[in-house]
């Protein structure tokens, strides 16, 4: 007989009236929101105590409903940890005279971020460990490492960590070669830091009271932070605030944008001084992505009616919408999900009929080809390099019979060399299972793809159950 379970707690009622719009809605649990929840956030003791026994009482009552299956709960975490490799390592990424990777160890929760001399062999041990999250994490109820960026001249690296789950991340620089914490502290960012190409220069966004990324700053190394230079405001609430940087190095990319609308200001990576510039007025329901090439900008955009997108380029001096010029046109049906520029290619993640496919043009000669792929049915994804001028692709592949798998692609020989897969250690033989694709069609005409997976021993004369699990 099941353990009589405790009465589950019950949140008091409180009448509470809201007037919106003319309208009138009563919420009687408004009480458990606390109106200083943005303090709250940094600082979880502050929460109100009421509000805080009610979810005392209800993590009480999880912990005793949930007590009889404890011995369940770790036989099925060992079955998932069970599937995957815990002392796994990326693929070291070039660049320059290094070679940049993150690993983890057994046990370990975080990562180690790593990097080795780039002509030495994976197995030379002559690996240089530049930060370790899990000593980081030591001690702390709550860690979170959001990102870690080496600069450009390979002397420094910001890392930004998040210790009380609040989503705020402040941001630390260690010099490389002595190990030593620099005294550059940023507070209260959303996790991401961009260098300029000098090394001494970060670019970062901050958080506003709502949590929305909303301001960008310019940080020299060795500045107080809180003197740090404003270079953008979103004054927009509707708008969010992101931060990258051309494949090219030659620009700091600002991106503001909602859910449909999207606009972008660069900043020039080699100039610190520099102001953000801004590529073209956002237009609601308009959204654009650059990339630089030479003396051009190239662009993915859905404007004009190119629902499924199309690339356009434009004079870098001029870049604005009355300049643009197609260069992919659009195609109805071959969405363009990405670009990703190189100095002699441009490479489209698109997807047609439901399937990705990566598409590679030389920008010298305007020859493109499609790398192919023989299975029916596959996730694919193209992983973004320190490397500008090269003619090296990386992408990860990867099928409901398949591991995933990295790969390089030489975009001028079209050859592709496995680097990784993924291992499964708890065992699986893509051979034992088949896979396939076939169309459906659906109650508006419309032609939806279903992607099918099953064990080569398995009847396909209907009387085998069916798991069907839908998307979209």
């Amino acid at each position: 007989m099941s353990p009589k379970l405790p009465t589950p707690p019950r949140a008091e009622q409180r009448p509470t009236i809201h007037s919106q719009h003319g309208r009138e809605r009563q919420d009687p649990y408004a009480w458990l929101r606390d109106d200083n929840w943005q303090e709250v956030m940094r600082k979880p003791e502050v929460l109100r105590q009421d509000v805080r026994d009610y979810l005392e009482a209800e993590n009480a009552y999880l912990e005793a409903a949930m007590g009889d299956t404890e011995a369940l709960q770790e036989t099925l975490f060992e079955e998932l940890k069970g599937r995957i490799k815990q002392d796994d390592s990326t693929v070291p990424a070039p660049d320059g005279a290094w070679a940049y990777y993150h690993r983890f160890e057994t046990g370990g929760e975080h990562p180690v971020i790593c990097r080795r001399p780039r002509a030495d062999d994976e197995d030379t041990g002559a690996e240089e460990v530049l930060y370790d999250a899990n000593a980081a994490a030591k001690g702390e109820a709550y860690f979170k490492l959001a990102s870690a960026e080496h600069s450009p001249d390979h002397a420094c690296l910001v890392t930004a960590a998040d210790i009380k789950g609040s989503e705020y991340f402040t941001a630390e620089v260690r010099d490389l070669e002595s190990g030593e914490l620099l005294p550059d502290r940023i507070e209260n960012t959303d996790g991401h830091l961009v260098w300029g190409n000098d090394g001494r220069t970060l670019y970062y966004t901050v958080l506003d009271d709502n949590h929305r990324p909303w301001r960008v700053y310019r940080h020299r190394l060795g500045d107080d932070s809180t003197k740090d230079a404003l270079i953008y405001e979103e004054k927009d609430p509707g708008f969010f605030v992101g931060l990258g940087k051309t494949e090219s190095d030659r620009f700091i990319v600002i991106q503001a944008h909602d859910h449909t609308t999207s606009e972008v200001w660069l900043i020039d990576a080699e100039n610190p001084d520099s102001e953000a510039s801004l590529v073209a007025a956002r237009d609601r329901d308009v959204e654009y992505h650059v990339a630089h090439h030479g003396d051009r900008l190239l662009i993915l955009t859905n404007a004009d009616g190119a629902e499924d997108f199309k690339v356009v380029e434009a004079p870098l001096e001029e870049p604005t919408r009355e300049n643009w010029r197609d260069l992919v046109p659009h195609k109805a049906g071959r969405l363009i999900v990405s670009l990703l520029g190189f100095k002699r290619h441009l490479v489209r993640l698109e997807r047609v009929d439901g399937l990705p496919r990566i598409a590679v043009e030389d920008l010298e000669s305007g020859d493109s080809h499609f790398v192919a792929f023989d299975e029916a049915a596959y996730s694919l994804g193209v992983i973004p390099g320190y490397e500008y001028d090269t003619t090296t692709l990386r992408f990860v592949y990867s099928s409901l019979t398949t591991p995933a798998q990295t790969f390089d692609y030489d975009m001028d020989t079209r050859a592709r060399k496995l680097l990784k897969e993924q291992e499964v250690p708890s065992g699986h033989d893509p051979a034992d299972y088949r896979s396939g694709r076939v169309m459906a069609k659906s109650h508006d005409g419309e032609e939806v793809p279903v992607s099918l997976l099953h064990h080569k021993d398995t009847p396909l004369d209907g009387s085998a159950p069916l798991l069907l699990y839908g998307y979209g």
